[in-house]
């Protein structure tokens, strides 16, 4: 038994967010008392309503003050009143970028063939992971405007690269496929053809770096021709490792083919620091309130922490009653037509720990 008290920062955040936060909590809640591990968890009110209210996102002092903690379980971020991107940008990827959470980690598990909404595909076929660069890329938000408003605008967006970003990025890959050991195959999923520097980059570091880990079985494939494969064959993939555009995009396909933003959790990971875990549905303000929103990617995402945390036994509870809920209770995914209320659905799990 784990004797451990960790220290959470909660951040409930926007719309479903503060909902669907609560009842990972409640099941964080039961697996401590199972699993002998505890906890604390501390509120964080970042998010659109303390926009509205003070004009502030997140600062650095606030940055500061999250490094203290364990991990952060962050409900969304997006409020309607505010306008695309401020909130985006000031907090989320300030966040990522200020705890250096330059790992994304989207696991994409098919829980029930029946909220799949590809052809005869079931459990065994979908069970990949992506492996998302989280602080680079065009994400930075270099570029400029010239002759802007005039005829003759250019928008400059500038894809940034490093070495040191990408090679850890894949290093971190190659490990997490090591200690997967489910096929042990590890795809590089880029635009070689087209953007051909910082894919040549990208190519370069992967082609270096696979000979350090010669029990891995590699291949490429091109962004395009991995969105038609994951709804063709999704059973090629094992771990998928790609820059933060091209992660950003095939995830959300990823969610899908799994049955939708109500399963899909993610992490946001610093190896060596504060890792932020969150289900990837985003604030669904229009639901607010109505205790209809699935709260199983919340509750997906806490496991996930408690499984970077080291609480691999109580992680594995948390999934495997999240499969039983969802494949036994459940009518939907979908918001709405589960059969159940949010509260219910975070009761059913974490009776079934």
């Amino acid at each position: 038994m784990s004797a451990k008290t960790y220290k959470i920062a909660v951040m409930g955040g926007d719309g479903t967010g503060p909902e669907v936060v609560a009842e990972g909590l409640k099941v964080l809640k039961a697996a401590s008392k199972k699993f002998g591990f505890s906890y604390t968890e501390t509120a964080f009110d970042f998010g659109g309503a303390r926009y509205l209210r003070t004009g502030k996102t997140i600062d650095d002092k606030e940055i500061d003050e999250l490094k203290k903690f364990d991990a952060i379980f962050l409900g969304a971020i997006g409020h309607p009143d505010v306008k695309p991107g401020i909130l985006e940008q000031g907090i989320l990827l300030k966040t990522r970028f200020g705890l250096d959470q330059y790992i994304n980690l989207r696991p994409v598990k098919l829980y029930d063939s029946r909220f799949c909404p590809l052809k005869d595909k079931k459990p065994e076929d979908i069970d990949f992971v992506v492996v998302r660069e989280n602080s680079e890329g065009l994400y930075k938000g270099m570029g400029e405007f010239q002759n802007k408003g005039k005829k003759d605008e250019v928008a400059i967006q500038i894809s940034y690269n490093t070495r040191k970003g990408v090679e850890r990025c894949l290093r971190y890959a190659f490990e997490f496929t090591r200690k997967r050991n489910r096929r042990k195959k590890l795809t590089l999923c880029g635009k070689t053809n087209v953007l051909t520097y910082a894919w040549d980059l990208w190519q370069r570091t992967f082609d270096e770096l696979k000979k350090e880990y010669t029990d891995i079985e590699t291949d490429y494939a091109h962004v395009d021709a991995t969105t038609m494969w994951f709804v063709k064959n999704p059973e090629w993939f094992d771990v998928i490792v790609t820059d933060n555009m091209f992660g950003d995009i095939i995830t959300d396909l990823g969610a899908m083919i799994q049955g939708g933003m109500g399963i899909a959790a993610g992490g946001n990971i610093n190896p060596d620091g504060v890792s932020m875990f969150e289900p990837i549905g985003g604030s669904a303000p229009k639901y607010t309130g109505k205790h209809v929103i699935n709260p199983l990617a919340a509750i997906c995402a806490a496991g996930m922490m408690m499984e970077t945390l080291g609480e691999s036994k109580a992680a594995k509870a948390i999934e495997n009653s999240v499969i039983k809920v969802a494949s036994t209770k459940m009518k939907s995914l979908a918001a709405g037509k589960m059969g159940y209320s949010t509260e219910e659905v975070g009761d059913l799990v974490a009776e079934n720990l």
